[in-house]
């Protein structure tokens, strides 16, 4: 053993000690990319000036270097993300993309939503169809593991005669609207519910009321009731739906009228997805 010192004391030698790590960067902030961070920092400045900004006034408004500035605005000119028009910058058509994607994104968060909240109150698969370019487009489902929304088999567009939701979203046309649609999907068996003929169609829309349900009984899927209730916004006819297994029939009507309860609160929202 090696010792130091004189007489009987003697000192243990240290042993050499392993260097201390290197701070490192919170790991919050260890894989940020700062041309990244500028490059925000500079799209948002330019967002905030309707009238466009000069390169000068960006550097400036966001304390970064002036050569730095130009750089990143020449990079987001060529991208798309800004236009410069006589010195001065805007945001370009790649940020204005980003912008619709972003609210359409919000649209749809919005209704899914929405539909859960249906869904839970009335406990039952909710959808919601709208009828555009002549066809019917079921837009959002919403359902759970415990109650799943009806097995699309047969598409939805080919047989809205058999379908709570098409008979809902049919009836909110007019003549002409309706009898063009059904010589394009002509009305065929589905089930043996299913209604038999155009005429016998025609006679049920007729009789359907713009503010009640409309309910159909195992006429697309054996096994399966349903009830649509029609929802008219603007030109646009729309129908938010329930399902439910054929032996809970007796649910059918209470949901039905719960449904259309929580739809008094919360359409404003559904309005804002209806062009989704």
């Amino acid at each position: 053993m090696a010792t130091t010192g004189t007489g009987s004391a003697q000192l243990t030698a240290v042993p050499p000690q392993p260097r201390s790590p290197a701070p490192t960067a919170p790991a919050s902030t260890a894989t940020l990319i700062g041309s990244v961070q500028r490059a925000v920092r500079l799209l948002e400045t330019v967002a905030g000036h309707d009238y466009g900004a000069p390169a000068k006034q960006l550097a400036r408004e966001t304390g970064l270097a002036l050569p730095t500035t130009y750089h990143l605005l020449r990079t987001l000119v060529h991208e798309g993300y800004l236009r410069r028009d006589k010195g001065l910058f805007f945001l370009g058509e790649a940020a204005a993309r980003l912008s619709s994607g972003g609210a359409e994104q919000k649209r749809r968060s919005t209704m899914a939503d929405t539909l859960a909240h249906w869904r839970d109150a009335t406990g039952a698969p909710v959808y919601y169809a709208v009828y555009r370019d002549g066809e019917i487009d079921v837009v959002g489902v919403s359902d759970t593991p415990g109650n799943p929304a009806v097995e699309e088999w047969a598409d939805f567009r080919e047989t809205g005669h058999a379908h709570a939701i098409g008979q809902c979203l049919l009836a909110q046309l007019d003549d002409d609207a309706r009898r063009d649609h059904l010589g394009r999907h002509p009305v065929r068996p589905v089930t043996p519910y299913t209604v038999r003929d155009d005429h016998s169609l025609l006679r049920r829309l007729e009789r359907a009321r713009r503010s009640q349900p409309v309910v159909e009984r195992q006429e697309y899927a054996l096994g399966t009731v349903c009830a649509a209730i029609p929802v008219s916004i603007g030109s646009m006819a729309a129908a938010v739906a329930i399902s439910l297994p054929a032996h809970q029939a007796d649910r059918l009507a209470p949901a039905a009228r719960r449904l259309q309860a929580e739809m008094g609160h919360l359409i404003g929202s559904l309005t804002l997805s209806i062009s989704i």
